[in-house]
């Protein structure tokens, strides 16, 4: 644990000294330049309230919930003193408390607030910036929740789509956290799960065996088989897959029946997983599950990658947000740590390292608001451009920075020497958080070939990602021959065979996620920021980890866009 009082310096057999101070509160928005600058851009009406969660969330109240929250593990209770069969999941309160700080933040309803109102009020402009920026936030306290939260927020975008959910709706959008188990009609808030992948297939959910038997009313059927990963066992619904004679569906599935009876979802054991404790995930049965249908009859992935479409761009953002944790974390350090005479902020190849880490935040948390901002101008504004190029970029983004963070974190941590490798500092924490999304929503093989898919399947998807990237046309010579070279390797892409795509894939989507983040730095960044990463990323002798920057770039004036965070810690 943490430690938020102000320790005795003298022990009996030596002073404590050179040591780094406890970075509490954390200065998660006035430390946060990328963040700040994006808000005054995009959404200053919404600044204030997400300025105000910054401050909340980086309190040593929430800072210690999140530390017991992740240390106790949920605990699955499959039946009860008398042997009835309750699969109820059981959280240490502080997992409560982060749920209800989210919930009650709108953290997954601020980009759907109008849907709560009778009169349909107009959305809110940059409701999804300030759902990627209050998740992002969060996210650097404890990631755990916010899987809960963000499928819900996701779960709605395809409820709200079909009139018979509209109670269900409100009830999402509602920002009221009541963790009771009890029916849905008895909550005035609920939350969202989602169950799609089964032991035989995983992430080729056509080959899903669960099947679903009408019960010979309306949209109503009963679901056997299992799910290998259901996430956040305890929410109030999921979406699942399922097969009607054969043909994959998508379906509601509540954990209680319309006659307030429990739902038959046998919770056969809780995953050991190497990261994201506070969480629970779990395996799951259904035994006649009763569970209504959502959309067409086979038409189970169209309907769902909608939910799928929402959780990606939360990826990104989980994943921006535990780079930004771990470079505020090594900045820290490197701040009141001296070596050989010098602070190691001091050390001229440190200063090198701290650098580039900064550049590959930066870049992640402008990329990640930016692309909320297209999902505001795709969903607000009915901007067909934006909602064509969020297509694309949603699965890009999601590739790149998710496959980014295990390495960065993992330089973070060396910062710290030692002291980054013990459980004390949070660095083991986030070192173990940060594969996970790479993982979750399509691992980087799968996003791949799904972008490769979409190139293919709908070109006006690569037209809108290239009309978006050639805004920064002319800002730099760098980006303007990687804009040719990709406009290039993109035509030849036509001509290759189905093994030359696969094999290619990786190739593509790099190429096209670093050409955005320099894109959208060189239009909306400070020109030294965009030069760096230009100079380091596009240049012909690109960095091999971090720190391994040309001589040539100007660290200097890479660190001066940490001023403000070296000034609060």
């Amino acid at each position: 644990m943490p430690i938020y009082y102000s320790p005795q310096q003298e022990l009996s057999t030596h002073r404590v000294s050179n040591q780094a101070k406890e970075l509490i509160p954390l200065p998660l928005w006035k430390a946060d330049p990328a963040l700040q600058d994006a808000f005054n851009l995009w959404a200053t009406e919404a600044g204030v309230s997400v300025q105000e969660f910054a401050n909340q969330v980086g309190s040593a109240q929430v800072i210690d919930w999140g530390w017991r929250a992740n240390q106790t593990k949920p605990r699955l209770m499959t039946h009860d003193r008398f042997g009835h069969r309750v699969d109820e999941v059981d959280f240490h309160p502080a997992y409560h408390h982060l749920m209800d700080l989210g919930i009650s933040q709108q953290v997954s309803s601020v980009a759907w607030q109008h849907l709560a109102s009778a009169e349909k009020q107009k959305a809110p402009a940059s409701g999804h910036l300030s759902h990627a920026a209050k998740l992002y936030l969060l996210s650097q306290v404890e990631a755990g929740v916010c899987c809960p939260l963000s499928m819900t927020y996701a779960a709605t975008s395809v409820l709200a789509q079909h009139p018979e959910f509209k109670e269900v709706v409100t009830k999402l959008v509602t920002p009221k956290y009541d963790p009771e188990f009890k029916p849905m009609a008895q909550k005035a808030g609920i939350t969202m799960g989602m169950a799609m992948t089964e032991k035989q297939g995983g992430s080729d959910v056509r080959a899903n065996q669960t099947t679903a038997e009408w019960t010979g009313e309306g949209k109503n059927y009963l679901l056997t088989g299992h799910k290998w990963f259901c996430s956040a066992p305890m929410s109030d619904a999921f979406l699942t897959l399922a097969k009607v004679e054969g043909q994959l569906t998508c379906f509601f599935l509540p954990r209680w029946t319309p006659e307030n009876r429990r739902n038959h979802i046998l919770i056969q054991r809780l995953k050991d997983k190497m990261g994201n404790h506070a969480n629970a995930s779990s395996e799951v049965e259904f035994n006649q599950a009763w569970a209504q249908q959502v959309g067409e009859v086979g038409a189970g992935v169209r309907t769902i990658i909608e939910m799928v479409h929402h959780t990606r761009l939360d990826a990104s953002l989980a994943n921006a947000s535990i780079m930004r944790r771990a470079v505020t974390q090594a900045f820290a350090h490197c701040a009141h740590r001296s070596a050989f005479g010098k602070t190691l902020i001091n050390q001229p190849l440190m200063r090198t390292v701290l650098a580039d880490l900064w550049l590959e935040s930066e870049a992640a948390t402008w990329t990640t608001m930016y692309l909320a901002h297209c999902f505001d101008q795709a969903s607000y504004a009915q901007d067909q451009n934006a909602k064509l190029f969020t297509r694309l970029a949603t699965a890009v983004v999601k590739y790149w920075i998710c496959k980014r963070t295990p390495n960065l974190v993992y330089e973070a941590l060396e910062c710290h020497g030692g002291a980054g490798y013990v459980e004390e500092s949070i660095m083991p924490r986030l070192f173990r958080e940060s594969p996970l999304n790479s993982i979750w929503e399509g691992s980087g093989n799968v996003i791949c070939l799904d972008i490769l898919r979409a190139m293919h399947r709908s070109p006006e998807t690569t037209a809108a990602f290239m009309a978006e990237l050639n805004k920064a046309k002319g800002h730099h010579s760098l980006l303007d021959q990687k804009l040719l070279s990709l406009q290039k390797n993109l035509h030849e892409t036509r001509t290759w065979n189905e093994h030359e795509l696969a094999c290619g894939a990786r190739f593509i989507g790099a190429e096209l996620a670093v050409t955005l983040q320099a894109s959208l730095l060189c239009r909306f960044a400070p020109s030294y920021i965009a030069e760096a990463f230009c100079l380091s990323r596009l240049g012909s002798q690109p960095g091999r980890v971090y720190g391994d920057l040309h001589p040539k770039i100007s660290i200097e004036a890479v660190l001066k866009r940490a001023d403000a965070l070296l000034a609060l810690v």
